[in-house]
């Protein structure tokens, strides 16, 4: 990639994104796809480019995406972050638009583990009198 692409990393769940940005025409790949065509839903494309509208720079960067780990909706987290933080690299004043949107905020709510003696982490087997 160019040397004046600008990269920063996200995590979210158990997924990781490594996101480079740099000026061009809009475009969006994610592991070598388009990004509608990687995050397959139309809710998982708007979160993704949130920090681009919030900032007016949707249709003037181009963005690349590495993703590993995790399902969909963890990489969309994580490719939220890497962009974010991404764009304060490039420009330090975004900084407090793209914090007030919450998009700084790393969101370290993961699975909850399965306990013995139960379904699944909090749910428990019917309980049966007799």
């Amino acid at each position: 990639m160019a040397e004046d692409t600008i990269f920063a990393t996200g995590r979210r769940k158990e997924a990781t994104a490594r996101v480079g940005i740099k000026s061009g025409n809009g475009n969006f790949v994610v592991n070598g796809k388009p990004l509608a065509d990687f995050l397959c839903r139309e809710t998982l494309v708007m979160v993704v480019e949130q920090p681009l509208r919030v900032v007016d720079q949707l249709g003037k960067l181009d963005v690349i995406c590495q993703t590993h780990g995790g399902g969909l909706s963890g990489q969309a987290g994580a490719i939220l972050l890497g962009l974010s933080r991404a764009l304060i690299t490039l420009d330090p004043d975004y900084r407090s638009r793209l914090k007030r949107a919450g998009f700084l905020t790393r969101d370290a709510r993961k699975v909850e583990r399965k306990k013995y003696g139960m379904v699944k982490a909090r749910k428990r087997f019917q309980y049966s009198k007799r």
